[in-house]
């Protein structure tokens, strides 16, 4: 069976993330621009800190890409941080310096805030489990690595995993927010891919103006009063043939690997699919989406559903209809406004560290949950379908759905 993995490395003030990609066909097309135009769509947003603005990503393919087209080998990738210079002794890989100075000695950053140790956990952060856990003295080694910034690497694999889902299957994928704080968008209000470029343009990534508006506002607040917000992402999948996934076991159901890999994302706390939370207070008559009879064209039964309640996916399986679910957001745990802690060195009660200005990253989020989602489907894709090539999947593919015995309208 074909397996499509992926893998991150790097710390949020190191010199690199990396990340790698093995499985997916040859002859996917590619460019470096594609994937730099990703990265830059996670860094903006309305809540957003200064780090965004002088923090760049610095991309470099390093291999299973030759003349704008996949190999079929796995392709690795570095993302430089510019921010690099202002660390290399805080984060050297070395234990000692040129001359021989180990970075861990007593009063090697004297005076140096930069370096200073870190001691005072953040409540809502992986600060104090993570200390525990490793065995820390210190956050900093918890942070590095706990940090949203490692979401950069897998927006950069996403984005040739969204490439493939389009060029073998049509498959566009598009998020927008839908919650902010308290303030969100009206029911029934879902972007389809033609609305992509008009979400980019978008300060809340929001397609109601009004909604957006009153969630600016709502930030604007948090800000001036020391608070974070967190919110509500929703991803709609366009394009997938019924059958991806599986009902045979648990591991196998799509909505299950999709579900594991949005709670995989940093401060992800909630998901549904479709309606979700809010079909469990419904009776089961009105809670399904009903099927119909459309008519019939060349011989085979053409259906449609009455509603989208499920999100496109019951049995763990695509229905042929449009994906669609939700993610939860907490706000972020850094709050300018510190909450209480305790110092683990001087065992006194004191204010949680503050590593971060964004008073909302609920823009950013939608496009990490966005290319994460390209990275499971495409997964679940190649499961199904296989084949080496871009050419055979879409082979593959067209067999399958011309075997169909409906038509979906």
């Amino acid at each position: 069976m074909q397996m499509l993995r992926w893998i991150t490395s790097g710390e949020s003030h190191g010199k690199a993330l990396v990340g790698t990609i093995d499985g997916l066909p040859a002859g996917i097309e590619i460019e470096p621009a594609d994937i730099a135009r990703a990265l830059e769509r996670r860094r903006w947003g309305y809540g957003r800190g200064a780090r965004m603005s002088f923090e760049q990503d610095e991309l470099e393919i390093l291999g299973g890409v030759r003349h704008g087209r996949t190999l079929g080998s796995p392709i690795s990738l570095v993302i430089g941080n510019s921010e690099w210079p202002k660390w290399t002794e805080v984060m050297a890989v070395s234990a000692t310096d040129e001359e021989g100075r180990r970075y861990d000695e007593p009063g090697r950053f004297a005076g140096s805030a930069r370096a200073a140790a870190l001691t005072r956990p953040r409540p809502g952060h992986a600060d104090l489990a993570g200390m525990l856990k490793y065995g820390f003295d210190d956050i900093r080694p918890v942070l590095e690595r706990a940090s949203a910034r490692e979401t950069a690497t897998r927006v950069a694999l996403g984005e040739i995993a969204a490439q493939f889902l389009a060029q073998a299957l049509d498959v566009r994928i598009v998020s927008h927010v839908v919650g902010c704080g308290s303030v969100a968008t009206p029911d029934g209000l879902w972007p389809v891919p033609e609305d992509a470029a008009a979400l980019d343009a978008e300060p809340m990534r929001c397609i109601d103006p009004e909604t957006s508006r009153r969630m600016q506002e709502e930030i604007d607040r948090h800000r001036a009063a020391g608070d974070t917000l967190g919110g509500v992402v929703e991803v709609l999948v366009y394009g997938l043939p019924p059958g991806i996934g599986s009902y045979v076991h648990g591991d196998r159901r799509l909505d299950a690997a999709l579900g594991e890999a949005m709670m995989g994302i940093q401060a992800i706390k909630g998901m549904e699919f479709g309606d979700g939370f809010t079909t469990a207070t419904r009776p089961g008559s009105r809670a399904h989406d009903e099927i119909e009879k459309v008519g019939e064209r060349d011989g085979k039964l053409v259906i449609r559903r009455r509603s989208a309640r499920a999100g496109g996916i019951e049995g763990g399986m695509t229905t042929g209809e449009a994906l669609r679910f939700r993610a939860a957001l907490k706000p972020i745990s850094s709050v300018p406004r510190a909450l209480s802690t305790v110092d683990v060195a001087s065992h006194e009660p004191a204010t949680a560290i503050n590593q971060r200005s964004d008073v909302c990253a609920i823009v950013p989020t939608a496009v990490v949950a966005e290319y994460v989602a390209a990275l499971t489907i495409a997964r679940a894709v190649l499961e199904k379908f296989g084949g080496d090539s871009v050419a055979e999947v879409r082979r593959n593919v067209q067999g399958y759905v011309d075997g169909l015995g409906v038509v979906l309208d």
